[in-house]
């Protein structure tokens, strides 16, 4: 679903928009395993027209539920751009499509609101990870021929070379 400007009407007065965009409507286009987007994109705009310029400014923000890549552990993350600015050109190359006197902003929102997802999501900073430590020996066998078997060398004390 896009999420149209109209030119004309801004003309006359300048913009508030106010709402939320779900993820369906939002499309992001990214697989990764530790990274899910469940929750709205809620955004919060202001928007002028400045000369040959569409200027947008406000506050977006999207809930991620995300896995640790640490220990594995699921936890909830917020992106939040506030403030979030767009200055978009109107003419030139770099001016987005315009239908029927109407821009789109969603491409924006969607692509600056991705770039701030984190590449390795970590529950915490203090995240030690997974407990992978090897169980502990006994230092000290109970018998001395517990002592060499348990030694590493005892499989080669066996050969009998000549």
């Amino acid at each position: 679903m896009p999420l149209l400007i109209n030119l004309h009407r801004l003309e006359e007065e300048d913009l508030h928009l106010t709402g939320e965009l779900s993820p369906a409507e939002v499309n992001y286009e990214f697989e990764d395993e530790m990274i899910r987007v469940e929750s709205p994109l809620l955004y919060d705009l202001d928007i002028s027209n400045s000369g040959d310029n569409l200027l947008v400014q406000g506050q977006i923000s999207v809930q991620l539920a995300c896995e640790c890549v640490r220990c594995l552990k699921p936890f909830q993350l917020t992106v939040a751009l506030d403030p979030w600015d767009l200055l978009l050109p109107l003419i030139g190359e770099d001016s987005p499509e315009i239908v029927d006197d109407c821009v789109d902003i969603l491409p924006y929102l969607r692509e600056d609101s991705l770039l701030e997802f984190p590449r390795h999501p970590v529950c915490s900073v203090e995240c030690k990870g997974l407990n992978m430590e090897p169980p502990t020996i006994s230092a000290t066998p109970a018998t001395p021929s517990e002592a060499e078997d348990s030694s590493a060398w005892s499989e080669l004390n066996k050969l009998k070379l000549k």
